[in-house]
């Protein structure tokens, strides 16, 4: 549904606006990449909290996630090289717009006083990125099932070769920007 919007609504737009003089020129949403860091639940070595993250990952996205494992050893936070630290998901395809639709319509609406997110959250080569603060947000993830409340960072990776194109896309796309001049917090 939302790739037949992006063709029938988004493209066009985008042409007039920007007056694109070759059809593959316009931007587009390239892979959706959804990632938790497991953080200091992992010093403790406790196994259930990266199962947990992971079957919860797996449910918001659809897609098994890949374990991420420490490179290297740090003392400090007590890490050991090939820990695992997190896990992540990188989507394509179908899924890219279902899970874009789902955090648009549903999972975004569902946190408390949003006003909208921030528009300067752009790499600088048409990227964005976001993160939420916790899994429940996510009507999937049943609040009583939750052994520790956790943390994500999506990243949208786009086509467009500068901010402007990126932000235009996502804007068209659904996407709830908050107004350049608010300063609100989410």
């Amino acid at each position: 549904m939302y790739e037949e919007h992006y063709r029938n609504e988004v493209v066009p737009a985008l042409q007039q606006r920007f007056e694109f003089g070759n059809v593959m020129e316009i931007p587009r949403l390239d892979k959706i990449v959804v990632s938790m860091g497991l953080g200091a639940s992992v010093e403790t070595g406790n196994t259930n909290v990266i199962e947990n993250a992971v079957s919860d990952l797996a449910t918001i996205t659809g897609q098994k996630p890949s374990i991420r494992r420490a490179k290297k050893s740090v003392s400090n936070f007590k890490v050991r090289q090939g820990m695992p630290v997190g896990c992540m998901v990188t989507l394509r395809g179908a899924r890219k717009y279902e899970f874009f639709q789902h955090l648009v319509k549903i999972a975004l609406p569902q946190i408390r006083d949003f006003r909208g997110l921030n528009p300067d959250s752009f790499d600088g080569r048409g990227n964005y990125a976001m993160g939420v603060a916790e899994q429940v947000i996510f009507p999937e993830i049943d609040y009583d099932d939750v052994s520790q409340v956790q943390g994500m960072n999506i990243v949208m990776a786009t086509t467009a070769g500068t901010d402007e194109h990126a932000r235009e896309l996502l804007k068209l796309m659904g996407m709830p920007f908050r107004d350049p001049g608010d300063t609100g917090q989410i």
